[in-house]
C-alpha cells in the first residue's frame, strides 16, 4: 500500500497516510460529474484540504462542530485572514496535540489533484470530450429553447402589467412566440427548434 500510495503522487500518499479511503474515487466522481453537479478542481482542492484536516483532528482526539473545521481551514489559508488569527489558530491548534506544520505542508494545490486524476486515475473531464453533432444540436436547441420561454414570460408580464394599470384596454390569454428559419438551399421556412431536432431541412435528404 505504501508504495501504492508513492506512485500516485502527493495526493495519492495523503489519501493513504490520513486513512481516506475510497476519496480518490470521490473526488474523480465530483470533477466528471458522474454524481450529479461538477466541481471544480480549486473546490476539489479545498475540499481535499478540509478533509485531511479534519482527519488529523479526530486523530489527535479533538472534537469538532458542524462548521468548526470549514472554519478552521478558512483562518489557516483565506487571504483575508490576518497574519495575527492565523497564527493564533495554528497556536490553538498545536496545544491541541494537532501537528499542524505537518498538515499544512500536506495541503494541495489545485494542480495536485489535476495531475492525481488525470494522469494516476487517468479521469477525463467532459469538457475535454469532443461533444457528438447530436450533442452539439441539442446545446444550441436548449439555448434557443430558453430564450422563448423568456420571450413569453416576459410578454405574459408586460401585458398583465399594462392592463392591471389600465395603460392597456385588452387583456390576452396566451403568448406564442415562434423562431422561424429559412433554408438556404430550397428556400423553405421552418421553425428553428424543429430544423435542429431533425438535424437540417428535408431538402437535403
Amino acid at each position: 500500500m505504501a508504495s501504492e500510495g508513492r506512485s500516485q503522487g502527493k495526493v495519492g500518499r495523503v489519501i493513504e497516510e490520513y486513512g481516506l479511503e475510497g476519496f480518490g474515487e470521490e473526488l474523480e466522481a465530483r470533477w466528471t460529474g458522474e454524481r450529479g453537479e461538477q466541481s471544480s478542481l480549486r473546490a476539489l482542492a479545498d475540499l481535499f484540504n478540509r478533509r485531511v484536516l479534519e482527519a488529523a483532528l479526530s486523530e489527535a482526539g479533538v472534537r469538532s462542530l458542524d462548521g468548526e473545521v470549514e472554519n478552521r481551514y478558512r483562518l489557516l489559508t483565506d487571504d483575508d485572514v490576518s497574519a495575527g488569527m492565523r497564527e493564533q489558530t495554528r497556536r490553538e491548534l498545536d496545544r491541541a496535540g494537532v501537528p499542524i506544520e505537518e498538515v499544512e505542508s500536506d495541503f494541495v494545490s489545485h494542480q495536485s489533484i489535476y495531475t492525481y486524476l488525470t494522469q494516476h486515475r487517468e479521469a477525463t473531464h467532459p469538457s475535454s470530450v469532443e461533444p457528438t453533432p447530436e450533442e452539439r444540436r441539442q446545446r444550441e436547441l436548449d439555448k434557443i429553447g430558453a430564450l422563448i420561454t423568456r420571450t413569453t414570460v416576459v410578454t405574459e408580464d408586460s401585458f398583465k402589467r399594462l392592463a392591471s394599470t389600465e395603460a392597456l384596454s385588452t387583456g390576452i390569454s396566451d403568448v406564442f412566440v415562434d423562431v422561424q428559419v429559412t433554408c438556404a438551399e430550397c428556400g423553405r421556412t421552418s421553425a428553428a427548434t424543429t430544423l435542429l431536432e431533425e438535424g437540417g431541412c428535408s431538402c437535403r435528404e
